[in-house]
């Protein structure tokens, strides 16, 4: 049972280290969105969610490329366009997430940072598809870090 378990890992790994980076990243994301709902109030979730959205983009980028995706490029111009790109991809991402979030927010006549959470906690879920997505098809496709790195 237990060599059938590693063999899972093993083949899932980088699923695996995405599932639990995501996990790191949503906890700083709904962290800093509970920090800027104690500082501003509720009143001002977008403003929240922007906050957040930085935070999560920057421990996102550096444990993707580093552990996940395992990207070896350290050429400047290779890491500025994979963070470029980065950025990008969860740019479209924010904007799904923080039109979802007032919507749904206004849908649901939500004015607790609690109950906020919970939809930023359910809109999280598809938009960490989304990244991943991203991430494995475009941002550290392997194929294209070969050539640029040699």
């Amino acid at each position: 049972m237990k060599e059938k378990i590693k063999g899972l890992l093993i083949k899932y790994k980088e699923f695996v280290l995405y599932a639990l980076f995501g996990v790191l990243t949503t906890i700083a994301n709904a962290g800093a969105f509970l920090l800027m709902s104690e500082i501003l109030g509720e009143e001002y979730a977008a403003v929240n969610n922007t906050v957040a959205w930085f935070v999560g983009v920057a421990v996102a980028f550096v444990t993707n490329k580093i552990w996940v995706f395992e990207s070896k490029s350290k050429k400047v111009l290779t890491v500025v366009k994979e963070a470029l790109e980065f950025t990008l991809a969860r740019l479209l991402s924010y904007v799904f997430e923080t039109v979802g979030l007032v919507v749904a927010i206004d849908l649901f006549s939500c004015d607790t940072k609690w109950g906020q959470l919970g939809i930023k906690l359910v809109l999280s879920i598809v938009v960490v598809i989304m990244n991943y997505v991203s991430s494995k098809l475009i941002i550290f496709r392997k194929k294209n870090k070969k050539k640029e790195d040699k």
